[in-house]
């Protein structure tokens, strides 16, 4: 085999590997992502809704949706100001007012058999020292959880399921397991990880192998 084959057959099974992972990629979760409005904009939030202890006057929101990642999520709906959403909870001492914004998505985002209820913004005012997921506690019953702290459901939406894999209509980006995924609405949250998967990491190790033997192949062949 000549070196020009050799590299011609490495070139192609190293895109096969990679378009493979592109498509086992094609993949979302469906879960409540967790946001913070910073400078009238929503931001992703870096930490889970039990760690994260807002103060008065914050603006956070809650969206129901699929996604495949952070930069991939939907975020909240609707009017989001603290001075109209808290205009008729007030001030209370030793306790903190926190507005927020609980969209639970779109038909197309719902479990099978399903309707998300509406929008809606609410005032929780709380303990001064209060996390997000007490404060939504009090104003947004039943919430329920997984056994690994995960977020599954705001006022008894969804009824079922939590984080499930759904597929997508687009190609993902590269994304971790799904627990990195729902990262921000776990009591014990990181910051959502990015980068290649392991399958995809060990396919091009696998090329790079066969390459290597190739080639060793074709130098032990010549006179």
């Amino acid at each position: 085999m000549s070196r020009r084959r050799t590299c011609a057959l490495v070139l192609s099974l190293l895109l096969l590997v990679l378009g493979g992972a592109g498509q086992a990629q094609a993949v979302g979760y469906r879960y409540w992502s967790f946001w913070d409005l910073t400078g009238g904009k929503w931001t992703y939030a870096t930490q889970g809704p039990s760690t994260t202890r807002p103060s008065d006057g914050d603006v956070q929101g809650f969206r129901f949706a699929v996604s495949a990642d952070s930069q991939d999520a939907s975020t909240p709906r609707g009017h989001a100001d603290f001075v109209s959403i808290c205009a008729k909870t007030p001030a209370r001492a030793g306790h903190k007012r926190v507005a927020l914004v609980i969209d639970s998505g779109t038909s197309a985002d719902a479990p099978g058999g399903e309707t998300p209820p509406a929008p809606r913004t609410v005032c929780a005012r709380v303990p001064a020292d209060a996390t997000t997921a007490e404060a939504l506690a009090t104003v947004a019953k039943p919430l329920r959880y997984d056994t690994n702290a995960l977020l599954c459901a705001i006022a008894g939406y969804p009824e079922t399921g939590c984080g499930d894999q759904v597929a997508t209509s687009h190609t993902a980006p590269s994304t971790t397991a799904k627990a990195n995924t729902t990262a921000n609405t776990k009591a014990n949250s990181e910051s959502p990880r990015h980068g290649p998967s392991l399958g995809l990491l060990a396919g091009i190790a696998a090329v790079a192998a066969l390459g290597g033997a190739a080639l060793w192949q074709t130098r032990r062949r010549r006179p």
